[in-house]
């Protein structure tokens, strides 16, 4: 088994000093050196395999190298592209993510956050706000470095990267309205998060504009289950049903998908639904989904920038980074019957 690869293997094979190579390999200084010599010195480094060493460059700077990622549910297909962008700006700077999961627990992610301050990570990427989010309000009086990510914490001043959900919804109701959809419904999610308070504002700011009989219908969780449960409601009710569903995730309009079906009704002939975030295989659902893409891997990598900026210039400002998002339409959606 051949030997790690190290500085001066590298400074060797680039042909310059070992101090050159750790200039070129970090991104604070690497504009100190020439950009063909940055260039050389990558390409020797990534030749070589070689990685820089993230516990000495840990002991030289008082950091552990390690970020906190608290996602509140991993089986939601919204959180690993998440992950994977966060790593993806965290892995060339030296800094590794460790990932905790609370299955939406609040006493699981004080137990989580408190095991991972203990260890001593350099700051925390919470995917988990809602409003009242007392870690995230904990974390700030105690001056612990955070960044929320595809929600805020309302009330809480952490930097925060999120979706455009407001241009989302009202690119959804132009489409619908198009359509000839005139009597839409909204199944928001839980009260409580950044997300589904956006949507449904957005929702009814915009029917309004558009003439739009709209309706906004609480569900409790974000999940197929919750979206069949209050669609069933909805279909058997008295008084005529809606023509479109614009449902504050994929889940959501997953489960209302479900629930036509049982109720012998047809999409979109019956009845049209809009999702939200594109996970992966919407575009394979029986018909494939309409839905808004959000830039989760995007989201994900600028929450880490903007937490590194925190960690390495100790600059604490809220700063809220919204990313575009875009109306994928497929054949969940047509003319109204």
């Amino acid at each position: 088994m051949s030997s790690r690869a190290t500085i001066a293997d590298v400074a060797r094979l680039a042909g310059v000093h070992p101090g050159t190579v750790s200039r070129a390999l970090n991104r604070k200084t690497e504009s100190q050196v020439n950009p063909e010599t940055v260039g050389r010195v990558r390409s020797a480094a990534k030749q070589l395999g070689y990685t820089p060493n993230s516990i000495a460059r840990g002991l030289r700077t008082s950091s552990s190298m390690t970020v906190g990622v608290i996602i509140p549910d991993l089986t939601n297909p919204i959180f690993p592209p998440i992950v994977r962008g966060i790593d993806s700006h965290l892995a060339p700077l030296g800094y590794s993510a460790v990932v905790v999961n609370t299955d939406g627990s609040d006493q699981a992610e004080r137990l989580l956050f408190e095991s991972l301050v203990q260890r001593q990570v350099d700051g925390f990427i919470f995917a988990t706000g809602h409003s009242g989010h007392s870690i995230a309000g904990e974390a700030y009086e105690r001056g612990i470095r955070a960044v929320m990510v595809n929600r805020d914490s309302r009330g809480v001043p952490f930097p925060a990267a999120v979706g455009d959900d407001a241009q989302g919804i009202r690119e959804s109701l132009h489409h619908l309205w198009n359509l000839g959809h005139r009597r839409i419904v909204h199944l928001a999610g839980p009260p409580g998060f950044s997300t589904s308070q956006i949507r449904a504002e957005s929702f009814v700011s915009e029917c309004a504009v558009l003439g739009i009989q709209g309706e906004v219908v609480q569900t409790a969780a974000y999940s197929v289950e919750a979206g069949q449960a209050t669609m069933d409601l909805i279909l058997e009710r008295p008084g005529p049903r809606p023509s479109a569903v614009v449902a504050g995730n994929d889940l959501l309009a997953l489960g209302v998908y479900h629930s036509l079906r049982t109720h012998g009704l047809r999409c979109p002939d019956d009845v049209s639904v809009v999702g939200f975030n594109d996970m992966p295989f919407a575009g394979d659902f029986q018909p494939p989904m309409t839905t808004v893409r959000a830039p989760h891997f995007e989201l994900g990598a600028e929450a880490a920038r903007l937490l590194v900026n925190q960690i390495e210039h100790s600059i604490l400002t809220a700063l809220r980074v919204v990313l575009p998002v875009e109306l994928i339409v497929r054949a969940s959606t047509g003319p109204v019957a």
